[in-house]
Parts: C-alpha cells; sequence; structure tokens
C-alpha cells in the first residue's frame, strides 16, 4: 500500500459529513411551560408542582371562609390564623423560613423589610402578627386581591389625592395596637441587592410605638447554599406573572429564607424620618449582604448614620 502524501493545509481539513445537514430535535411535550424539562438541568419535577399548587389551593379555599367569619369579630384570631394561614401556605410549597432575631413585642411597631418577590408576603406572614402595606392594584387582582382583603392588607395608590387618606388608615392601625409590614423600597428587585428606602414611606413612624428593620434573604435551594445565578429564580420583578414564577418555584426540590430581626428602635430617638429612612436602610442591606454571603449574622442595632 502506497502512502499518500498530502500538504499540511489539506490534512488539517476536516472530512465532509455524510449526512447533508444536521441533526435536529424536537421536544415531544408541547408548549413553552415544559420547555426546562427538557433542558440539559432539569429544574424540577411537575409532579411536586402540581401537587404543590394543588395543596396550596385547596388549603386557600378551606382557609377564605374562616377568616372570614374571623375578621367580624372581636379579638385577634384573625390576627393569628393569618399568621397560621402564611406559616402552613410556606409549608405546603416547599418553603422552609429560618429567623433569626426576636420580634419587637411592642403594639403598634412598624416592621420595615426590603423586598424582592410575593414570596416575602408569605414568609414574614408566619413570622410576624401584622398587617402588610401593599399598591392599589393588587387588591384587582382575582383571587389575590381577596386573600389580601381578608389578610387586613392597607392599600395604597399613587394618587396624591388619596395620599392623605391612606396616611390616615395606617396611623390609625398603628393607634389602636396593630402592627404594620412596610416594603419602603417601593418596589420589588432581583434579589441581589438592597434599593434605598423612600423616606415619604416612613411618614407614619411617628405614629409607631417602634421601628424594626427586617432583612429577608433566599439562602437555600434545593439543601444547598443559593448563589447569585439562583437570586432570579425567587425574585419577581417588571412584567413577570405570578403564575409561570409560581410554577417555578414550585417545581425545585426545596428551598429556606432566612429573616433577620434587627434591634427594634423608638422612632422618636431620631431628629427626623429622612435620618430614620437611612438609618434603616442601612441595616437591612447590610443584614441582607451578609445572608446572601451566607456568613452567621446577628441582629444590629439601628443607629443613625456616623454615630
Amino acid at each position: 500500500m502506497e502512502a499518500v502524501i498530502r500538504s499540511t493545509e489539506e490534512a488539517l481539513r476536516p472530512r465532509r459529513l455524510r449526512r447533508a445537514s444536521p441533526l435536529r430535535f424536537r421536544p415531544w411535550l408541547p408548549g413553552a411551560a415544559w420547555g426546562d424539562v427538557m433542558d440539559a438541568r432539569p429544574m424540577g419535577g411537575r409532579f411536586r408542582a402540581v401537587r404543590r399548587i394543588t395543596m396550596a389551593m385547596i388549603w386557600t379555599m378551606l382557609a377564605i371562609p374562616v377568616q372570614a367569619v374571623l375578621i367580624r369579630l372581636p379579638g385577634r384570631a384573625k390576627i393569628s390564623f393569618a399568621r397560621t394561614y402564611h406559616a402552613v401556605l410556606c409549608r405546603l410549597i416547599g418553603m422552609k423560613v429560618q429567623v433569626v432575631g426576636s420580634l419587637s413585642g411592642v403594639p403598634s411597631t412598624l416592621y420595615v423589610s426590603n423586598h424582592s418577590s410575593w414570596l416575602d408576603i408569605l414568609v414574614l406572614g408566619s413570622v410576624i402578627d401584622a398587617a402588610f402595606v401593599s399598591k392599589a392594584e393588587v387588591g384587582q387582582w382575582p383571587g389575590i386581591g381577596l386573600v389580601a382583603r381578608l389578610g387586613r392588607t392597607v392599600f395604597v395608590s399613587r394618587r396624591r389625592n388619596h395620599t392623605g387618606r391612606e396616611a390616615e388608615e395606617i396611623q390609625q392601625r398603628l393607634a389602636t395596637g396593630d402592627n404594620i409590614i412596610l416594603f419602603p423600597e417601593g418596589t420589588s428587585n432581583d434579589g441581589t441587592r438592597v434599593l434605598p428606602f423612600r423616606s415619604s414611606f416612613l411618614a407614619v413612624a411617628q405614629n409607631a410605638q417602634r421601628v424594626q428593620p427586617v432583612s429577608i434573604v433566599y439562602d437555600r435551594l434545593g439543601g444547598l447554599p443559593a448563589c447569585r445565578r439562583d437570586r432570579p429564580l425567587f425574585a419577581w420583578y417588571g412584567d413577570m406573572d405570578i403564575a409561570s414564577h409560581f410554577w417555578r418555584i414550585a417545581r425545585r426540590p426545596g428551598a429556606r429564607a432566612t429573616v433577620l430581626l434587627h434591634e427594634p428602635a423608638d422612632p422618636a430617638t431620631f431628629p427626623d424620618r429622612k435620618t430614620l429612612t437611612a438609618a434603616a436602610s442601612d441595616v437591612v442591606a447590610e443584614g441582607a449582604a451578609l445572608l446572601r454571603q451566607n456568613r452567621p449574622v446577628e441582629p444590629l442595632r439601628l443607629r443613625p448614620r456616623g454615630a
């Protein structure tokens, strides 16, 4: 057999493929909702998601008539049941909650927290006996609006002619001893940072007996520490719809949220609301940064900048 001598350029040239066109694969499951099943790294089980969502819906349907009766009765039963509802719902969707620190324990406490997802409502609602402050649009959402109203949520709008009336409602709630949970960022984000707090949201702080900053971070996913790549899975912002976001969360094997309760402070010890807002924003951001780094944390003290 004779050797065939070829040039270096010819020897390095790849052989022509026998197939004229490359292979193309199509997923056998229709629809974009199933696309992540066919990815190289599946994002969890469909049956797990169906089970969790079904159980969450059944629990909600059972809880609605109970809360509808309790909200018309005197006493704190409606407040305690709302906390139970959120705690059970977290368990049903596979969300574990870890709490670091202790609650204020003083009536009329204003809790200020960072905000990255609708999951914050479930997590904080399972820890704190308080009513939320939410944008008015939430009250118009089918189903969710009803649950929010039964949870005694205070709805606020962006209309200036309604601002005074809504502030008075929050002040009345605080005056009667209710606790309020507020998200002073004014919007949710991607979960990788804490936006500066808006001082206008803390205009009602003067009516509170205590102000307690809260940092919340989703720091476990599938039993492992959550990294920066995992933050968008929990975050709900922009034009995301809640149904598809809930589906993606429910498919994962398990998650954990850590709630860091910082030391409460008397708002009267701060000269003005801007100073209080800046101090609360710094404390919440610092606590959230430590949680995202999976470092040991402890409650931080609320103090003016430079003090």
